[in-house]
Parts: structure tokens; C-alpha cells; sequence
């Protein structure tokens, strides 16, 4: 799985404060404050984000995918950060937007836009913590499963995520779960991974239904 959401989040809190002290140096420290702001909002959610706390809920997500202005102001290093470089990331790497597991069951990235949507207008799991359900898809079933990026969700909220997922597709209605980025794909499908991801140990529960 490589390094955690935690390690990566500590590793650029680390680097914000760096370049805090850098300026500060040489005078720039009135300049320099959104840096170490930038700084300790990372270390904020690097101790949140670890497993021994796990606490997706600090960003604020509400149930029906938005922010509230407070959350978005006060973690604006982290949130504009994660989606500027998840839009980064997929085009880089050419990544495609979703894929289909089976039937009416399909897993990708943040849906960013509705083009990267599968068809038939699923119903979405949204298993992101720190990506926001834009304002096109209101009139989609939707439930959001906050989770940290490259945690899994709760037994709980994997229990009732798939039976959430089951009535979907008992009206014949496609459902669509998704993390941040398409790639982890490969973790569901290695049966030898160590360890599920948020969207996929979703996914992984309901093919064993």
C-alpha cells in the first residue's frame, strides 16, 4: 500500500515548516505565515488521519457531500491541496475514470465532473473524506462513507453501505462507488494486497454477496 495518508500528510506539514523557518530567516516572516499556517494544518490532519485515531469527520463533510464555510476556510492547505493534485494525478497519468467490476457495479476516482460518471445515472457512494459532491449530481442517490484516503471505512459503515448498495440494485439502478484516484483498483483486484482501501474493501464486500 505504501506510505500512509499520514506519513505523506506529516512528510509535507514538514516541508511547509521548513520554508516557514527559510523566510523567517531572512526577514519574510509577515510573508511567510501562510506557510506555517499551511504547516500546522497538515500536522493537524497527518495525527487525525492515523489509524490509531482515524477521525475523517474532523474536515466537516456533511452527509449530503458538502463543506460548510468554516471547515473549507480552516482547511484550505489540505482540501484545495488533495483535489489539485487527485485532477493532477489522473491526467498525468491517464487514468480513466471509472471501470466496471460487474453488472451494474462500477469503481473510480472523485467525479470531478458529470463525464466521468458511468452511465445509466448510478447512485454514489462517496467514500472520500476531503472531495466535495459537486452541485450537478443533487438529483443522484447518494451516500457519503467519510473516510481518509488509504483508510477503510468502519465495519459498520461498510455493512451499511452495501445494504445500502443492494437496494440500489434491486431497482435495477447502477451503482457507482469512489475513492480519489481509479489506480487502487489494483488493490481489489490482487487478492495478495495488503490490506483494503476505503472504496475497494466496499467493493470486496459486496461481490461477496
Amino acid at each position: 500500500m505504501g506510505l500512509g495518508l499520514s506519513v505523506l500528510i506529516a512528510m509535507k506539514a514538514t516541508a511547509w515548516m521548513l520554508l516557514y523557518l527559510f523566510f523567517s530567516r531572512f526577514g519574510f516572516t509577515v510573508l511567510a505565515i501562510p506557510l506555517l499556517y499551511a504547516s500546522l494544518i497538515s500536522w493537524l490532519v497527518s495525527i487525525a488521519s492515523h489509524p490509531s485515531i482515524d477521525l475523517p469527520m474532523l474536515l466537516g463533510k456533511n452527509p449530503d457531500g458538502t463543506f460548510p464555510i468554516l471547515s473549507t476556510i480552516m482547511f484550505s492547505p489540505y482540501l484545495y491541496f488533495a483535489r489539485a493534485f487527485s485532477m493532477a494525478r489522473r491526467f498525468l497519468a491517464g487514468e480513466e475514470p471509472y471501470s466496471q467490476i460487474c453488472e451494474g457495479l462500477y469503481v473510480g476516482g472523485w467525479p470531478a465532473s458529470p463525464r466521468l460518471l458511468p452511465p445509466g445515472n448510478p447512485a454514489i457512494i462517496d467514500c472520500t473524506s476531503e472531495f466535495p459532491r459537486i452541485k450537478e449530481f443533487k438529483g443522484h442517490s447518494y451516500l457519503c462513507v467519510p473516510t481518509w484516503d488509504t483508510r477503510a471505512p468502519q465495519p459498520g459503515q461498510i455493512e451499511s453501505a452495501v445494504k445500502w448498495a443492494c437496494r440500489k440494485r434491486a431497482r435495477n439502478q447502477p451503482v457507482y462507488v469512489h475513492c480519489a484516484y481509479v489506480s487502487k483498483l489494483k488493490r481489489l483486484l490482487d487478492p495478495g494486497s495488503i490490506g483494503l482501501t476505503r472504496w475497494s474493501s466496499l467493493v470486496f464486500y459486496s461481490l461477496l454477496l
